[in-house]
């Protein structure tokens, strides 16, 4: 369980990014952020994943606080970010040092099956496309078996049909373990796909504007009636947070 509360986050240049979020997240639970430029979605995800500190409340995981990074939390950036002097095997195994040599071998083998990749471990990361390479990342991420897993827009730089594929990739992924997962995204489509939960951020200072509940069955068909209302529902309420900013 991933718990969130009264957190806030003002810079030394006096902006405050956020403001009193409280958010609970059950065990497998998958949240969506969304909201536009300056809700401090991304100040969010550096918060939970401990790589920044709040200036006011707390995050905890399972009763542990987060204050740094912390091995219960895995977070995916928009790029892959995967070194590039490393394998495509031992950049899945970067950080697994402490497992015996066969456990992981075993794991980064189970990895890349789920990822579609079997036998790309010898491959450089150079030799992958942009969407082999951030599947590797969510490998990487997945395979020291978080209790959460962070994603901040990991399919942003990709075209639209790659997309809807991982997406669906990435839900057959977290299947495997169920981590709780938090994703953010400019995109209301992925963040229905995606959610049982979607979280509306609204800006300066970044608050939470409306929490949905996503009870839509999955697989989520894109096209149906009701994908196309609750698209809607979520629009209007992002059309009226920055109706409010502007009026302020």
């Amino acid at each position: 369980m991933l718990e969130v509360t009264a957190l806030s986050k003002t810079y030394g240049n006096g902006t405050q990014a956020l403001d009193n979020i409280s958010l609970r997240i059950e065990a497998g639970e998958i949240v969506t952020v969304v909201g536009g430029s300056g809700c401090g979605k991304s100040t969010l995800l550096r918060l939970l994943s401990g790589l920044d500190r709040p200036t006011k409340g707390h995050v905890e995981v399972d009763g542990a606080t987060i204050e740094a990074p912390h091995p219960f939390v895995s977070l995916v950036f928009q790029e892959p970010r995967l070194l590039p002097w490393l394998t495509v095997a031992r950049n899945i195994a970067f950080g697994l040092s402490d497992l015996p040599k066969a456990e992981r071998e075993a794991r980064v083998e189970d990895a890349l099956k789920q990822i579609g990749l079997a036998g790309y471990g010898n491959r450089w990361p150079k030799e992958l496309s942009g969407g082999q390479g951030q599947r590797v990342a969510i490998a990487r991420a997945l395979v020291h078996r978080p209790h959460v897993l962070l994603l901040d827009e990991p399919f942003s730089a990709l075209d639209a049909f790659l997309r809807a594929e991982l997406q669906d990739q990435l839900l057959d992924l977290w299947a495997q373990t169920q981590p709780t997962m938090v994703l953010v995204t400019h995109d209301i489509e992925e963040a229905i796909v995606l959610a049982s939960r979607i979280v509306v951020m609204r800006p300066q200072p970044g608050r939470i504007a409306q929490v949905f509940d996503i009870g839509l069955p999955r697989p989520r068909d894109r096209i149906s009636h009701e994908f196309e209302e609750t698209k809607r529902q979520i629009l209007l309420t992002l059309r009226a947070t920055f109706a409010r900013r502007d009026a302020a």
